[in-house]
């Protein structure tokens, strides 16, 4: 039986769909948290992003007696820190400084792990445009602070997913892991929006919103992400995906009407080419993997 050719372009058409559609749902979720809040808007996401997990990861068919849901507690406190305060911030601060804030985290997980000099520059690269957005910098000054925390901790908390989700990467597949990992996440990011949010959530009106927010940030991108993987090598999948701060600032122009200046373009895509780069140094390891949650 012969099997499909790849097809690289179908695979980047694909690819960058899924980021559309990722950056879309963000810059969507800022006018739903005009209603819920951040909090709330959190817990919509992840409610609809299980909902919807349910289905892609197939999860009835999970043996949940052979589950320990102890070594699930760092991945899904990971996921749903980085979920949960990504929402503070992008409320706070421009959607593509915020991503590209929170991409800082994948990327120096990568590097930590290398001791190749070239590294070096990819960490100076990303250490140059990281200051230039944080409120440390006279470029910067004008960012709420506790926006720019937030996304600092959004970079902390990807970088966690990614460590717990490769540990747990030993034991269980990538659909099972990240099911259970949303459940997890679930179990305290929804009481926060309920507390925070309050009866607006469970408007006719507000679930809608929520639902096409679980299925722009979660189930339609992952499921694209699926589609171009079997197009893209791993490494051209992960040179895309480091262009997500950039689909992240053209996503708050045009959703959001929030125009950067040339001194953070430049910040955003010194990050990028750093990410860019260490993914060149690391072909036998990805920078980006199953990351959009």
């Amino acid at each position: 039986m012969n099997t499909p050719k790849s097809n690289p372009f179908i695979g980047i058409f694909l690819l960058i769909l899924s980021m559309m559609f990722f950056q879309g749902g963000a810059g969507f979720a800022t006018f739903l948290m005009k209603e819920t809040g951040p909090y709330g808007a959190t817990a919509l996401r992840q409610v609809f992003s299980l909902v919807s997990m349910i289905f892609i990861a197939r999860m009835w068919k999970i043996d949940f007696s052979k589950i320990n849901l102890k070594k699930f507690l760092a991945y899904g406190i990971s996921l749903g820190l980085m979920n949960l305060t990504f929402y503070i911030a992008i409320e706070r601060i421009p959607l593509g400084v915020a991503v590209a804030i929170e991409f800082s985290g994948p990327l120096f997980v990568s590097l930590i792990s290398s001791r190749k000099p070239l590294d070096f520059v990819w960490v100076l690269l990303a250490c140059v445009g990281l200051y230039f957005l944080m409120p440390i910098s006279q470029f910067g000054a004008h960012l709420d602070k506790f926006g720019v925390l937030c996304a600092v901790l959004a970079a902390i908390g990807w970088a966690g997913y990614i460590i717990a989700g490769h540990r747990l990467g030993k034991d269980y597949d990538g659909l099972t892991a990240v099911a259970l990992g949303i459940f997890v996440s679930s179990l305290f990011t929804v009481p926060i929006g309920i507390v925070n949010a309050g009866a607006v959530l469970f408007e006719p009106k507000i679930l809608l919103f929520g639902l096409a927010l679980g299925l722009l940030t979660n189930a339609i991108p992952y499921s694209i992400e699926m589609m171009a993987l079997k197009q893209l090598s791993r490494q051209s999948f992960s040179l895309l995906m480091s262009l997500e701060p950039a689909f992240a600032a053209l996503a708050g122009a045009i959703i959001l009407s929030q125009n950067l200046g040339l001194i953070q373009i430049v910040a955003i895509a010194l990050i990028i080419f750093a990410t860019i780069g260490s993914t060149l140094s690391h072909k036998d390891k990805p920078v980006v993997e199953e990351l959009q949650s």
